[in-house]
């Protein structure tokens, strides 16, 4: 038989037995699809973290108040950074370094014009004329902080652009009033949409930390983020080295002892998460492997019942001249198709069902094909190791034996 001829019988033996068929293709597919939804899930949300981390350039850096513990045991946090330490800061570096802070003051409220208000899930933050720049966000429409706004305490609001586009859905923000918590705000412009990892940076109203501190009181508030900018992504272990040195001495660090504080960059939190995506993405591979071996299982079961009822059928082909070869040869390329379209599906089911998280997200969807391939690689494999002994059982039955076989 002609190469079309054998793969036309595979399919037709296949098309005789639909039922059992079917069952072992859905072990396949399970195991398959568990392998590439997994895998282009991480890749979505990987890619997802990228772009929300954008905001750490690569010359910007923050300083936390927890420290993740460098591998070495549990992380913790440490005192508060506060506001009267980063002025500390700011003074000690000079204008080598950009320092810019970010406070929450107040969260989870409505923000108001005259005629629209949106829902309580708005969060007022006070930052300075540096943040733009520092936290990575980028202008709509209008006009960043200038120095002269925090040095006076301006009432000046820059919006999110959800904020925006609720408060103002007809009209320009720029110069409206709009309320939010305590304070009376005119908008002066609307940031850009940003992505963010957790929590939406679209749902926040920024003012000058000055201003807020008017309206809240200031009393020494801790700084929700610390961000550092260097001159270039060249200077910036420089950089870290010198805030480093000049904070320890500002929150009166004993030499020898550890740092009260963590510094933060890009590298190190795009480290850390890839650990965490290849740890998601190993456990997603374990699971479909764990199927597709069950599926395995399966697939020798119904190749030994199909050789099971086709005994006659071997023994009619091997008495008109049929060699071992061919007998073998037809076993497992059923094996091999059954296992490609159950194979075929689970990749398709896999990257449509892992894009959900690029749908929910609103970012460019992903397609592991690197993976792709190997589960094609990997399901060939497994047709030819399940396969392979009902198809050598298949090509070694006595033809003589076979023809009586009722």
């Amino acid at each position: 038989m002609s190469g079309l001829e054998t793969i036309w019988e595979a399919l037709q033996a296949l098309r005789a037995n639909k039922l059992r068929s079917a069952l072992t293709l859905l072990g396949i597919v399970i195991g398959v699809f568990a392998v590439i939804a997994a895998v282009t899930a991480v890749d979505v949300i990987d890619q997802y973290f990228k772009s929300s981390i954008q905001g750490f350039g690569a010359s910007t850096f923050s300083v936390e108040r927890y420290d993740y513990g460098g591998g070495d045991g549990p992380g913790r946090y440490h005192p508060p950074i506060t506001h009267d330490q980063v002025l500390r800061l700011k003074e000690r570096v000079g204008t080598d370094l950009t320092v810019s802070v970010s406070e929450r003051y107040d969260g989870g409220v409505k923000a108001q014009s005259d005629r629209q208000e949106t829902n309580p899930n708005v969060s007022l933050y006070g930052t300075d004329e540096a943040f733009l720049s520092n936290f990575g966000y980028e202008m709509r429409a209008g006009r960043p902080f200038v120095e002269q706004d925090v040095q006076g305490g301006r009432p000046v609001a820059l919006l999110g652009s959800e904020v925006a586009d609720v408060l103002f859905p007809a009209v320009s923000p720029l110069g409206q009033q709009v309320r939010i918590g305590r304070v009376r705000l005119e908008v002066v412009g609307v940031l850009a949409e940003k992505a963010g990892l957790f929590r939406s940076p679209n749902t926040r109203v920024y003012a000058p930390l000055t201003h807020l501190a008017g309206a809240y009181g200031s009393g020494g508030r801790n700084m929700d983020d610390t961000r550092i900018r260097a001159a270039s992504p060249r200077q910036l272990t420089a950089a870290e080295d010198e805030v480093r040195s000049q904070l320890r001495v500002i929150r009166q660090v004993a030499p020898g002892a550890p740092s009260t504080f963590n510094i933060e960059s890009s590298d190190f939190l795009r480290s850390t998460f890839g650990q965490f995506t290849s740890t998601l993405t190993t456990g997603g591979a374990l699971v479909g492997l764990i199927s597709l071996l069950a599926a395995g299982v399966g697939i020798m079961n119904i190749m030994l019942v199909s050789v099971t009822e086709r005994t006659k059928e071997i023994g009619i082909r091997k008495a008109v001249g049929a060699k071992w070869r061919n007998i073998l040869g037809q076993f497992l390329l059923e094996a091999i198709i059954l296992c490609q379209i159950g194979g075929l599906i689970g990749i398709v089911l896999g990257g449509l069902g892992g894009n959900l998280a690029a749908l929910y997200w609103d970012i460019s969807p992903s397609f592991p094909w690197m993976w792709a391939a190997i589960a094609v690689g990997g399901v060939t494999l497994l047709a030819i190791v399940f396969g392979g002994y009902p198809a050598y059982k298949a090509a070694r039955l006595d033809p003589i034996e076979s023809l009586r076989y009722e």
